[in-house]
């Protein structure tokens, strides 16, 4: 069977002293997948987008900002991820730089500041453990990683970095 991801972007949107990333607290919607968890700004990419593009316009319409830079950090497979078992291709980017003014909140929930050292004390997604250590680290190469998620719940984790 042929490998048919919905392919989709994670942006992390640092402060300008690079200490603070940009979250969303996902508290809005009762039948949320993600409900509780704090999470990075995306969505799915448009057939007529390229993957930057794709990035750019989640985080104006999710934030209300313009990213001025952004660098691709890594990729990830997540087959089983979505709600009913579809697999998700994610393209993570950290985005370094933004004009505009972020808006406190959106449909899908609060926007919130966080300290980067502070994050893995956050309600996450338990597989975002794994590879957030890897879009704020100071390696320069990106990461291509694989996540099988099962009844909701990742059951592994590998990367490799080129």
């Amino acid at each position: 069977m042929p490998y048919t991801p919905i392919v989709a972007t994670l942006g992390y949107v640092l402060s300008p002293d690079k200490s603070r990333v940009l979250l969303i607290h996902r508290n809005a919607r009762a039948n949320d997948q993600h409900l509780g968890k704090y999470n990075g700004l995306g969505g799915k990419m448009e057939p007529e987008e390229n993957i930057v593009a794709c990035m750019r316009r989640e985080i104006r319409e999710e934030a209300a900002i313009e990213c001025e830079s952004l660098s691709l950090r890594g990729t990830i497979s997540w087959p089983g991820f979505g709600k009913d078992g579809e697999d998700w291709l994610g393209f993570v980017f950290l985005i370094d730089s933004f004009s505009g003014t972020p808006l406190e909140r959106n449909a899908e929930g609060e926007l919130e500041w966080i300290d980067i050292a502070r994050i893995m004390e956050l309600p996450l997604w338990d597989g975002d453990r794994h590879f957030l250590p890897l879009v704020f680290d100071t390696d320069p190469r990106a990461f291509h990683g694989v996540m099988p998620y099962r009844d909701g719940k990742a059951v592994s984790w590998n990367y490799s970095r080129i």
